[in-house]
């Protein structure tokens, strides 16, 4: 089971009031909010927000070419 909460002076508190047994072994985990925010979302509904975001003026085979145009290797 997971709970959630938040630190106040110091403690944690979980919400909705739940409690635990004293000596219950805990693992503690700051959330980030920014992904929080996006949970309930598939990875590629994430991924695909991205997509568009180079712009224009990249070359045509950069796919197939990338080593080339990061490390100076032979085109393919």
């Amino acid at each position: 089971m997971t709970y959630q909460g938040k630190v106040v002076n110091g403690v944690v508190v979980l919400e909705n009031g739940a409690e635990l047994p004293d000596g219950t072994v805990v693992r503690v985990e700051p959330v980030d909010e920014k992904l929080e925010s996006s949970k309930g979302s598939t990875l590629g509904e994430r991924l695909l927000r991205h997509a568009g975001a180079a712009g224009d003026g990249l070359p045509t085979d950069l796919a197939r070419n990338h080593d080339h145009y990061l490390h100076g290797r032979d085109k393919r």
